[in-house]
């Protein structure tokens, strides 16, 4: 890096530190007190990234972005039939199915006699359901993937993507629990896959939906429910997660943040245009507690930071507290008999990979995959790792044949073409 580089590399943090210090210290100082300066050095530190990557990452590498998004299409462009749900307060919930295609159900059809007997019966379903401040678009590689080949559910959770905002949250400013979430997945069930053998994937957020809906209906999981995929997720003890902040920075923002958010929230309009005032600094500090690896296409970054950013301030804030009180580890042993996957990035900030460890250890039959350079947002980072082990446990759940071909769809990697 030449010496002028550095000089502005340098800049951008000063002055990312400059302002961390000043938002610390004014308007929200007995609001944010210690935690204004702990998010401060993260802010200084994703500013020098975002300074280095605008100085290092070529014009080659753009265009080859450009190029991908050109030959693959928009990431999250891939639609299905719509469908609405509506969960026990009346939230509106929106899903899309994608169904098989004809020639493949063939085929899958002399499969599932083999495995369920001579009468076969409805197809089995693959639900997706997608983690905190994302949206069902975040699956957008595994649905292209399994597009035609197995049928499959992708819903926006309540107040995320297309769903309504949660009218127990809107009406009664009540804040978003994980078990709620188990009972509007239990709603989209009954709408989208009201009969026939499903199988369930949920990532971060997602997955602890689906252990919620395991705690609450049992008897689903029991009758109806032939596999599980639990994606960069925990089952408890997310209140020890250190988010690779140091311990007393980490302790400080824990303390304060639910009533950070919680003021933020309050006033959403303002911090709304803040937010986009400072889209480059947001987007450093989503990079580095989405992905892990050094040559994520910018393209897919972009996708994930578009995502992230669509959704509400007040909407972060309502769902935060529901991570600190979730433990669903006892609901676990509902999956003690299906075929289950435990995958996550082992550079993973938001849920640990001894999270799924943890998981992996009260599940003796589980497949546990752990990925080395992989973050939080490990099905975007490592498509095509992802779905291997998504078709693996699809064809151990009797979902697709052995020998049914799943594709990979694409490459984050910047030495990759397009897929």
């Amino acid at each position: 890096m030449s010496e002028s580089n550095a000089e502005a590399v340098a800049s951008a943090v000063a002055s990312a530190t400059e302002a961390a210090t000043e938002a610390a210290a004014g308007g929200w100082r007995r609001t944010t007190g210690l935690a204004g300066v702990a998010i401060g050095v993260v802010a200084a530190g994703a500013a020098a990234g975002v300074a280095i990557e605008r100085l290092t990452v070529g014009r080659g590498m753009r265009q080859k972005a450009r190029l991908a998004l050109d030959s693959a299409g928009p990431y999250g462009g891939l639609r299905g039939t719509p469908g609405k749900a509506y969960a026990d307060d009346g939230t509106e919930l929106y899903y899309e199915v994608d169904d098989v295609e004809p020639a493949a159900e063939s085929a899958l059809t002399r499969r599932r006699r083999r495995l369920f007997g001579r009468k076969a019966p409805a197809p089995v379903t693959v639900v997706f359901s997608h983690g905190y401040c994302l949206n069902q678009d975040s699956w957008h590689f595994q649905r292209a993937a399994l597009r035609g080949v197995v049928r499959t559910v992708h819903w926006d959770q309540r107040s995320h993507g297309r769903s309504a905002r949660g009218v127990s949250q809107g009406r009664d400013g009540a804040p978003v629990t994980i078990e709620e979430l188990g009972r509007d997945l239990r709603a989209v069930i009954d709408a989208a896959v009201p009969e026939g053998p499903i199988v369930l994937v949920g990532h971060s957020m997602g997955g602890m939906t689906v252990m919620a809906l395991a705690d609450a209906y049992p008897e689903l999981v029991r009758e109806r429910v032939v596999g599980v995929a639990l994606v960069g997720t925990s089952s408890g003890r997310l209140g020890e997660v250190n988010f690779g902040l140091p311990v007393a920075g980490v302790n400080a923002v824990r303390r304060v943040l639910p009533g950070v958010l919680k003021a933020l929230g309050q006033r959403a309009e303002l911090v709304e245009k803040g937010r986009r005032a400072t889209a480059d600094l947001f987007a450093g500090i989503i990079k580095r507690y989405s992905f892990a690896s050094r040559d994520v296409d910018p393209a897919v970054a972009r996708f994930a930071e578009r995502m992230i950013e669509s959704t509400p301030i007040d909407v972060v804030a309502e769902y935060y507290p529901a991570f600190n009180d979730h433990d669903k580890t006892e609901a676990l042993a509902h999956f003690a008999d299906l075929p289950v996957l435990v995958l996550a990035g082992v550079r993973d900030l938001v849920t640990p990979s001894e999270h799924s460890e943890a998981i992996a250890g009260l599940l003796p039959e589980a497949e546990l995959v752990l990925v080395p350079d992989a973050g939080h947002l490990v099905m975007l980072e490592h498509p095509e790792l992802v779905t291997d082990r998504l078709a693996d446990l699809l064809a151990r759940a009797g979902a697709v044949p052995a020998a049914a071909t799943v594709e990979g769809y694409g490459s984050t990697s910047s030495t990759a073409g397009p897929g």
